[in-house]
């Protein structure tokens, strides 16, 4: 059976987790040459109410292509932590934007908590990109895929005015992470 990785990111409908999603496909499958696969969900107030992007990425081919028992979760909002930090499996982890969930969910597996919203803002001037610093968070804690392919695939998918900003996002992300790892 192929080795199968299931990646959830949630939060509140705007905050670009589902182009986090497909960019982490996208590296996964186009750069990587792996299998992948995304889905997404949001309520259907879309923007604000709380949404997810799941990825799965495997060696092999993906029989079912949702979320069953899932590996890493991001949690971007305390309505997304109560939602969707749900069946992560034992032994794995949850991210968590510090600022905006108080409340841990609790579980058997490994909590990490950084002000990702607040970081984009404060360290780059642009509270937009905090979706592309939480991927490149998510993909230093997982290591789903390489940094590199990573980043390729953020550059790949962002307009050229936006490209610096969104590499030193996904930098910034992936380095806070491999800190709070330490």
């Amino acid at each position: 059976m192929a080795e199968r990785f299931e990646i959830r990111f949630s939060g509140a409908g705007g905050q670009g987790l589902i182009t986090a999603g497909i960019i982490l496909a996208e590296a996964a499958s186009i750069i990587e040459g792996k299998h992948a696969v995304q889905s997404q969900s949001y309520g259907p107030e879309a923007r604000g109410g709380a949404s997810k992007s799941e990825v799965i990425i495997s060696d092999g081919p993906i029989d079912y292509p949702k979320a069953t028992i899932v590996d890493a979760c991001l949690a971007m909002t305390q309505e997304s932590a109560d939602k969707y930090a749900n069946g992560i499996k034992e032994g794995g982890v949850l991210l968590l934007d510090s600022d905006f969930v108080k409340k841990e969910p609790q579980g058997d597996f490994k909590v990490y908590k950084f002000p990702i919203t607040r970081t984009a803002k404060d360290d780059l001037g642009r509270e937009i990109v905090a979706n592309v610093v939480a991927l490149g968070a998510m993909i230093a804690l997982t290591g789903a895929v390489s940094r590199e392919a990573g980043e390729k695939a953020v550059l790949a998918r962002v307009p050229e005015a936006f490209l610096e900003l969104n590499k030193k996002a996904y930098a910034l992300g992936y380095e806070k992470v491999k800190e709070l790892m330490k």
